[in-house]
């Protein structure tokens, strides 16, 4: 490789999102306006009051009109009137700055759905910059805001790395890379041709860490995939640098080799200015008024004697509490999408993101309907409490843009030891994590399921229509009657019931609200050389039927069949899955369930019963919600404890139902698969 000219500095200069940051975060110093709002301490109930039904986009999967963006077709007003009659107060649109990676002067396609970002402005595949802005003012015409991405934990391969490769200033301080003595080459194995990188075995990785390079192998490998992603360490070619010096590099890359890993403990702390600049223009320059924070745990690393410290590190939980403190400076809010141990969750709740993805009880109540027993469920719910989490921190989620999780990090990390109680006997944290994924692998994925994939060993990947059916034990969706659809959207809206009647913020998709089954593996073959099965799931859709005969998206994603419409058409259907919906969020919003505080979790006899009490606003009025998640119907009395006598209504018609009695004990009767919502009016 030649030296580079200053000419092909100057272009990766241009390019570079630290350059651009710098620029951004000088606008701000100084300015009185960033010690008006108060930062230290998280504030999730503020952040859920500010907008508390969220609609997460996945940009690359939206059905626009013959030549018009995505973010445009994302500001429009059709879309806005749905989505604001539905329930909707803000929209996640996904991350869609320009992603992907730069050979040469050559721009090159996301490898991970626009989670590899390399610059600032939005990608061209989605729209421009003020589309972006138009969108932000467009939601905040119907009462909604915007919700944008900042991603602390890694980039893509664009000019910042490129720089970084040819140890031009402090570039290299941005990310986890190590110059390797050319003394060493000869233990690097070759980069492919046509390749930038090359993974490396767990040998080589072991030998490095001996040889004092590299902290070593992590505690687990995501993404792991044999030939293609053995660990998380790979190797550049020969590059030489902007001083002449040829290199080779090592670097992290917790998820693909196209996502190379920040240093957050660099002496340039480069990489915590690209991140708060990166915010900063978010916030600052498109509108946005929260932030999630992807992939936030994975911010320090540590070597240890055995596997490196890489999870629920200190420095992840300080990166955090800068990040949200700055957001929070500026009146804004941020959210993690955090699947580690419930501990880490808590962890990084103190100071760090407002509100936090509900990882802990999402795998539960997906286990709730393919049993039929709620009592996996019951117990997930109880450790949000053990752990002091307010259930109203968190963001209640239906389907998003990754596969349904079954890692179940609580309980292979640091609890893989402790004793759990579950079907009457005591299993071991490690042994209790292998008999749920083993039931949940085997009813929603395999020969049986062939429409649903396993997504490596992270999960299955699947719509919630599709786990819904494999759940209900339909093999073919080809083959489905009306009344398998009937049965799916009802079961769809027992999720929707069980999520959005808690604290907190509700979250769906447009998957969701289509009801998107998933495509078929040979329509995506090309985006799963890799093995990311997820791209199944994130077929295109069309929430406003804005051009009927598209076979793809704007990004080139083939339809997926959608079970119950659009959604302007549906919310003319009184009993579709979206008016059905709006029934239930209008009640949502009404009550203010998104500030009530969880009381309890009662124990049942059914085992398909869930019922969750939680205390409404104004501290008088308590509301019930009561689920059942088998095929049986519930007919039982539940016994409430610490609870006034007082008048039972329904919430979502206004009917007055009974009594509950002095002694607490409430008449529950439910038809499988339903739900009800009461609230309990005290007598006096």
């Amino acid at each position: 490789m030649p030296v580079p000219t200053q000419d092909d500095i100057d272009f990766l200069l241009c390019h570079s999102m630290l350059a651009q940051t710098h620029e951004l975060a000088c606008h701000y110093a100084g300015r009185g306006e960033l010690w008006q709002q108060p930062y230290a301490a998280v504030r999730p109930r503020a952040a859920a009051a500010r907008a508390s039904v969220w609609f997460t986009a996945y940009p690359a999967s939206i059905i626009t009109r013959e030549g018009e963006s995505v973010l445009a077709a994302l500001g429009d007003e059709r879309l806005w009137s749905a989505l604001t009659d539905l329930g909707v107060q803000a929209v996640h649109t996904g991350p869609m700055k320009k992603s992907g990676g730069l050979t040469g002067r050559t721009f090159t396609p996301s490898v991970d759905g626009n989670f590899d970002r390399i610059g600032l402005e939005m990608d061209p595949n989605f729209g421009t910059t003020d589309e972006y802005i138009a969108m932000s003012h467009t939601a905040a015409r119907h009462n909604a805001i915007v919700i944008d991405d900042v991603i602390p934990g890694h980039t893509g391969k664009g000019a910042d790395f490129r720089l970084a490769e040819m140890s031009y200033s402090d570039y290299p301080g941005l990310y986890h890379m190590v110059m390797i003595d050319p003394a060493h080459w000869d233990i690097l194995p070759q980069v492919p041709v046509g390749a930038d990188s090359v993974n490396l075995s767990a040998v080589t990785v072991d030998t490095l860490k001996e040889l004092g390079y590299i902290v070593g192998q992590l505690i687990r490998t995501i993404f792991y995939e044999p030939g293609v992603k053995e660990t998380d360490w790979s190797a550049t070619d020969v590059i030489t640098g902007s001083d002449g010096v040829p290199r080779r590099w090592v670097y992290l890359h917790y998820f693909k080799a196209g996502q190379p890993t920040l240093n957050w403990l660099d002496a340039t702390f480069a990489a915590p200015r690209l991140v708060m600049g990166d915010a900063l223009h978010s916030l600052g320059v498109l509108g946005a008024s929260m932030l999630r924070l992807d992939a936030n745990g994975f911010l320090g690393i540590e070597r240890t004697e055995g596997r490196a410290w890489s999870e629920g590190h200190p420095l992840s939980i300080l990166a955090n509490q800068l990040i949200g403190g700055l957001v929070r400076k500026l009146g804004a809010f941020t959210f993690q999408e955090l699947n580690l141990s419930v501990d880490d969750i808590a962890a990084m709740g103190k100071g760090g993101a407002d509100l936090s993805y509900d990882f802990i009880t999402r795998p539960a109540y997906h286990h709730a309907l393919v049993t039929g027993d709620t009592e996996f469920l019951r117990l997930m719910l109880r450790t949000v409490h053990e752990y002091n989490i307010d259930p109203a921190s968190l963001i209640h989620a239906l389907q998003n843009h990754d596969e349904l999780t079954l890692e179940l990090v609580h309980f292979w990390q640091l609890h893989a030891n402790d004793l759990y109680m579950l079907q009457g006997k005591g299993w071991t944290g490690s042994d209790l994590r292998d008999e749920i994924r083993r039931v949940m692998y085997e009813r929603l994925s395999g020969a049986g399921v062939p429409y649903n994939l396993p997504f490596v060993t992270n999960g299955v990947a699947c719509t919630t229509a599709s786990m819904i059916a494999a759940a209900l034990g339909i093999r073919n969706l080809n083959t489905m009657t009306e009344a398998h659809i009937a049965l799916i959207r009802q079961v769809h809206l027992l999720f929707a019931m069980y999520n959005a009647l808690q604290p907190g913020v509700f979250a769906l998709s447009g998957w969701d609200l289509v009801g998107a089954l998933p495509l078929d593996p040979s329509q995506v073959a090309h985006l799963m050389g890799d093995g990311d099965t997820r791209w199944i799931h994130r077929g295109a859709y069309d929430l406003v039927n804005s051009n009927p005969d598209a076979e793809f998206s704007a990004a080139g994603l083939p339809r997926a069949r959608a079970l119950y419409g659009p959604v302007d058409a549906q919310l003319q259907d009184p009993d579709s899955f979206a008016s059905q919906l709006r029934l239930l969020l209008a009640a949502r919003q009404r009550y203010q369930i998104y500030a009530a505080r969880q009381l309890a979790i009662p124990d049942v006899q059914s085992p398909g019963l869930l019922v969750m009490v939680h205390e409404l606003p104004d501290a008088l009025l308590t509301q019930v919600t009561l689920l059942n998640f088998g095929p049986d119907p519930i007919d039982e009395v539940v016994h409430l404890e610490n609870m006034r006598a007082g008048t039972v209504v329904d919430m979502l018609t206004d009917e007055v139902l009974g009594a509950l009695t002095a002694t607490g004990d409430l008449p529950v009767q439910l038809p499988p698969y339903t739900g009800k919502s009461y609230l309990i009016q005290p007598h006096g």
